[in-house]
C-alpha cells in the first residue's frame, strides 16, 4: 500500500473511532454499578438468590462472549417468529425495529454489560471480603449505621484493592469491541476487515491493532496514575 492509501485508511479509523469508544464508555457505564449490585446479592444471606446469582456469573464466564452477543442480537427475531411466545410480549416485540442501528446498538451493549457485569461484580466482591470484620464492628460502636460504614470507611478501601484487577477487565473491554464486527456494527475491527479485502493487504489489520495498542497504553497510564492517587489508603 502507498503512503496516501495508508493515510485516507487512518482516516477512515478515526471517522468510526467514536462508535468503538461509545461501545466501551456505555459498557463501562452501565457495568460497573451493575457489577456491584450483583456482588452485593451474591453476598447476600438468601439462599436462593445467592444462588441465581452465581448461576448467572457462571453462564456469563463460562461462554464466550462472542456467543452471547450473537444471542442477544438474535433473541427478539427468534421470538417474534415463535408459536409459544405470550400475545402481550408478541405485540411489544413488533414495536422492535430489529433492521435499525439502534437495536444492532442495543443488543451488543446489553450483552457486553451482562458479560462484564459478572466479572466486575466478582472483582468487587473479593474487595468487599478482604476488608476485616473488626472494621464493621468498629464503625458500629462510632454510631455509624450499615450505610454510612459501607460508604464511607468500607468503599474507599475496596475501590483502592479492586484497582488493578478492573484496570485488566478494562483493557480487556477495549480489545473485546472488536468483537462487535460480528453483528456489523460499524467500529474499526469491522473497517479494517472490509479494506483488508478491497486492498487485499493486512496492513488495515495492523492499523486497528496499533489503534487498540494506543488505547490499552493510554489506560495503563491513567490507572497507574489513579493507584499513585489512592496510594494514601494504605
Amino acid at each position: 500500500m502507498s503512503s496516501e492509501q495508508i493515510s485516507s485508511l487512518f482516516r477512515l479509523m478515526l471517522e468510526h473511532l467514536p462508535p468503538t469508544l461509545k461501545l466501551f464508555g456505555s459498557t463501562l457505564l452501565y457495568s460497573i454499578p451493575l457489577g456491584m449490585i450483583v456482588a452485593l446479592l451474591k453476598m447476600c444471606r438468601i439462599k436462593p438468590i445467592k444462588w441465581l446469582t452465581e448461576l448467572y456469573i457462571l453462564i456469563m464466564r463460562g461462554t464466550p462472549l462472542l456467543l452471547q452477543i450473537i444471542v442477544v442480537y438474535y433473541s427478539v427475531p427468534i421470538l417474534k417468529l415463535s408459536g409459544s411466545c405470550p400475545e402481550g410480549l408478541r405485540s411489544l416485540l413488533e414495536k422492535v425495529d430489529i433492521q435499525s442501528s439502534s437495536y444492532m446498538f442495543r443488543m451488543i451493549l446489553i450483552a457486553f454489560v451482562l458479560n462484564y457485569a459478572a466479572y466486575f461484580a466478582e472483582i468487587f466482591r473479593g474487595g468487599i471480603e478482604s476488608i476485616p470484620k473488626g472494621q464493621y464492628e468498629a464503625a458500629g460502636a462510632l454510631g455509624f449505621d450499615r450505610f454510612q460504614t459501607f460508604f464511607r470507611i468500607i468503599l474507599p478501601q475496596v475501590v483502592k484493592r479492586v484497582i488493578p484487577a478492573s484496570s485488566n477487565e478494562v483493557i480487556t473491554l477495549i480489545k473485546d469491541t472488536s468483537l462487535a464486527y460480528a453483528m456489523g456494527y460499524m467500529e474499526i475491527m469491522y473497517i479494517a476487515k472490509k479494506q483488508m479485502s478491497f486492498y487485499s493487504s493486512l496492513v488495515p489489520l495492523f492499523m486497528a491493532g496499533l489503534f487498540y495498542f494506543a488505547f490499552a497504553t493510554l489506560l495503563t497510564l491513567l490507572f497507574r496514575f489513579v493507584e499513585k492517587k489512592l496510594d494514601y489508603y494504605k
